[in-house]
């Protein structure tokens, strides 16, 4: 079988982990956890010449110098510079287009947790044989918690390597999250798929024609620029923006999933960031100087002040330069809706 062609998705505002993460540079160019950032690490993983073949990196212009000077340890990768943000569809369409119909795209994200190296690969490999075989392959990740902020995968029969996707579910409620946690036969949906370039563009063409067409245009008239491709900016405005799980996912009748146990996360706020690093044993992490007493699982992250903390439970403070974000671990996903975050 051919090498698997990672194809990373690179965007977003960054507002989730403010007032780290910033529009200027959102949490991908962020090094949340260990030394790399998000963007190296996912490139990282998919970094086995056996197993992959260079990237091909989706992304805006707001965001090309940091792809461009974070992505030096992943030669011969190509940038796809979209000319306004689309939703992962058309992000999607723009690198299936640019490779041969027989090509195994492996879609990531660019700013997700996984802890199992091993795992992943393993699972890249069984998605990629399903994907040959003409499935449209989600990733899905094995729950460990009735988490709300996820959608979630219904596993149907099995096939070879995975099984047939029954459905795909919205984000629950905590009774449903915790309905489907007992029932055990549904996953996260980690926004990890698999293809084969052609048959995508296929089903797209089925599902959503106007979108496909305007990504093939998008496409046929671009130009290229060294290692950049700047797609066609008037045939790409001409797309309605939606995400690949609506478009393709859950239209197909041809989805498939492969379970994966893999330590993963999409450190999607701040108790999600305090949950997949090291803690001490009453549940605490800490990043910069700082002081706890009679505190459990307490997140501290400063780049400088010294921060004291002394009672507290499930509360997370992050000092970056002069912005000071203090919140419980509940209110963690509301985040996004400050003044602050919002003017970044």
């Amino acid at each position: 079988m051919s090498k698997i062609v990672p194809v990373v998705l690179c965007g977003g505002s960054g507002t989730r982990l403010w007032p780290r993460s910033r529009k200027a540079k959102p949490k991908p160019f962020l090094p949340l956890i260990g030394e790399r950032t998000m963007f190296e690490a996912t490139l990282g993983r998919c970094g086995d010449i056996e197993q992959f073949a260079p990237p091909v990196i989706v992304t805006g212009t707001a965001h090309l110098e940091h792809v461009e000077e974070q992505s030096k340890s992943a030669p011969g990768g190509t940038v796809i510079v979209e000319p306004e943000a689309k939703n992962t569809a058309a992000a999607i369409a723009l690198a299936a287009g640019r490779l041969s119909a027989d090509a195994v795209m492996l879609v990531c994200p660019s700013d997700h947790h996984i802890a199992d190296e091993a795992a992943f690969r393993a699972a890249a490999a069984a998605a990629a044989r399903l994907a040959t075989q003409d499935w449209l392959v989600a990733f899905g990740i094995t729950a460990t918690a009735p988490e709300t902020g996820y959608g979630y995968i219904r596993r149907g029969e099995p096939l070879e390597g995975g099984y047939r996707v029954e459905r795909f579910v919205e984000k629950p409620d905590l009774a449903t999250a915790r309905a489907f946690l007992a029932d055990g036969g549904y996953s996260w949906n980690g926004g990890i798929f698999a293809f084969r370039a052609g048959y995508f563009l296929a089903e797209l063409a089925k599902h959503r024609s106007g979108l496909a067409q305007a990504a093939a245009a998008s496409v046929s008239g671009g130009s290229e620029d060294g290692h950049r491709f700047y797609p066609d900016a008037a045939a790409f405005a001409t797309i309605e923006p939606e995400s690949v799980d609506y478009a393709v996912m859950e239209e197909t009748d041809r989805a498939a999933m492969v379970q994966a146990s893999m330590g993963w996360s999409d450190i999607g706020n701040w108790a999600a960031l305090r949950d997949a690093t090291d803690s001490d044993h009453d549940g605490n992490s800490v990043r910069g100087r700082a002081e706890l007493v009679d505190c459990s699982g307490v997140f501290v992250d400063t780049d400088g002040p010294r921060v004291s903390v002394i009672g507290l439970r499930d509360v997370a403070i992050v000092v970056d330069g002069d912005e000071v974000l203090v919140t419980t671990m509940e209110g963690a996903q509301k985040v996004g809706k400050l003044g602050g975050a919002a003017k970044q």
